[in-house]
């Protein structure tokens, strides 16, 4: 019989890929608590250790503010992808209805639209409806993405049509067939398409600095952008090493909620990923 188990090298490819992913992560945590001149001066050091710079990073910028106001576009925007998304998804991959091939055809070719070109026209849509600066206009466009319908269908077709014959036979309903014998099976999935959801949401910058201009409802990502600009702007004499210091605290503060969730969530995102790869 074959040894699947790993050997001694490729243990050694694992740690030396693990060393290589995590450093940065590693050098930007660490060096945001060091003074701002030795960042500069000595990169690769670690000597005395501070506050300073996420002290003034607090100072500088609203960084709380775009906490909040992310962490409420996240809840509502990824909420009505995760509920919305899996529906379309089963109607897609299970029910069989008219031009069924063609409005999911016409999904897939939005996915091709580069997000630079819907911007104009969703600006003046959001401008006619009188949602510029708002919650709003921050939500409910791309709430429901090509790509999450895409997923969650990709995901449900792996699903034997048995089983779900097996509820109907039993007297479910079709929404308790979708919410007691579907979901519970795309449950890696949908931690995936979570996972995904809150990376994209998160990250969002075009978007959020075209349709807010105002700071009480500016998104984290926003709020970051700003942040060289009022150092330099907010404080005399503020060197590069300075904005450099606040830069990676502010990096640091904003990496974490992505960190803990891909780690607390990384087994269901892999399974996921593997499961909606299976059947086309």
């Amino acid at each position: 019989m074959n040894n699947t188990r790993p050997g001694i090298a490729q243990y050694a490819v694992l740690a030396l890929l693990a060393i290589v992913f995590l450093y940065p992560i590693w050098w930007a945590l660490s060096s945001s608590f060091k003074p701002a001149a030795e960042i500069i001066t000595s990169p690769l050091s670690i000597g005395e250790l501070t506050l300073g710079n996420y002290r003034a990073m607090f100072a500088d910028v609203p960084i709380g503010t775009g906490f909040a106001n992310t962490a409420l576009v996240l809840l509502v925007k990824g909420a009505m992808t995760m509920f919305f998304a899996p529906l379309a998804g089963y109607a897609f991959a299970k029910y069989d209805f008219p031009f069924k091939n063609l409005l999911f055809g016409t999904v897939l070719l939005t996915l091709m639209l580069p997000t630079l070109v819907l911007i104009i026209p969703l600006l003046l849509e959001m401008s006619a409806l009188g949602w510029v600066n708002t919650y709003q206009a921050l939500i409910l466009p791309g709430s429901i993405d090509a790509f999450s319908i895409f997923w969650m269908r990709q995901t449900i077709a792996a699903i034997p049509n048995e089983l779900i014959d097996a509820g109907r036979v039993d007297g479910a309903g079709e929404f308790g067939i979708f919410a007691k014998v579907v979901l519970p099976v795309i449950r890696p999935g949908l931690a995936a398409l979570a996972v995904l959801t809150t990376m994209n949401v998160y990250n969002d910058f075009v978007w959020p600095v075209v349709a807010v201009n105002d700071t009480s409802h500016q998104t984290l990502q926003v709020v970051l952008s700003t942040l060289a600009q009022n150092v330099t702007g907010n404080r005399i004499g503020a060197d590069f090493a300075t904005v450099w210091g606040e830069l990676l605290a502010a990096g640091s503060i904003a990496m974490l909620p992505l960190l803990v969730i891909f780690v607390l969530l990384q087994r269901h995102f892999i399974n996921g990923i593997l499961a909606g790869s299976v059947k086309g």
